[in-house]
């Protein structure tokens, strides 16, 4: 078999041994593997035509290579790839959400909030990968430590409907000091709209009158957040 046959072989167990992911993430390490080959050894099988690496990089490659948009995929978009059936989709899907779960369990608890980064870490699992907008208020005290994190509202692509009074009520119950506002733009444009800019005019004006201070308004768009604060908007 010369060199261009062995590479296109559709069956990974003819590979030289370190080129088979499973067999290179035991030798060598799972930080050794690209995203393409810890993929395929999720889908652990390929089909006549592909193997399982050449369906990972065909996945990836349709998807950008951008593993927040592959993790915010829906079955049936997985079950459309050659080769790709129910079980093996499952089990990527499975993977993702694991991983998600694991990286909330594992997030060091913030004392306080510092910056704008902190900030965002300290919600962006919830936001990241969500296909509607959702707008959160992260309640702090006096020394800017996390008293609750409140999911204000849900709504569908474009937008979502923010009542300051409820907003207000959850700070007086709670005494908080201070208050960051939180939506995300699945649309994963992180520019603020005028409404955006109008919504947070009016919520630092309400809270305001209640002695309570708005620290920032934070937009996350994918892995990406724009911060009011840090833009001179707030």
């Amino acid at each position: 078999m010369n060199m261009k046959e062995y590479r296109h072989s559709n069956t990974i167990k003819s590979w030289a041994e370190n080129d088979r992911p499973r067999e290179k993430l035991i030798s060598k390490g799972r930080r050794h593997l690209s995203d393409a080959e810890l993929l395929a050894i999720l889908i652990s099988s390929g089909n006549r035509k592909h193997t399982a690496l050449d369906i990972s990089r065909i996945i990836l490659k349709s998807f950008s290579y951008n593993l927040h948009e592959l993790a915010n995929c829906e079955l049936k978009d997985l079950m459309a790839f050659n080769g790709m059936g129910q079980a093996k989709s499952v089990s990527v899907i499975a993977a993702f959400e694991l991983g998600r779960r694991f990286q909330n369990e594992s997030k060091v608890k913030l004392e306080s909030v510092r910056s704008s980064q902190d900030a965002f870490h300290l919600m962006s699992s919830e936001l990241i990968d969500i296909k509607h907008e959702e707008f959160w208020i992260v309640l702090l005290n006096r020394a800017n430590k996390v008293q609750k994190k409140i999911k204000l509202s849900s709504g569908g692509i474009t937008g979502t409907v923010v009542d300051i009074k409820i907003m207000m009520r959850h700070c007086l119950d709670h005494l908080s000091s201070s208050i960051i506002l939180y939506h995300n733009h699945p649309s994963g444009n992180l520019k603020p709209s005028d409404q955006d800019l109008r919504l947070t005019k009016k919520i630092v004006e309400a809270a305001a009158l209640m002695e309570v201070k708005v620290l920032d308004h934070i937009i996350v768009a994918g892995g990406r957040y724009f911060s009011f604060l840090d833009e001179g908007l707030i």
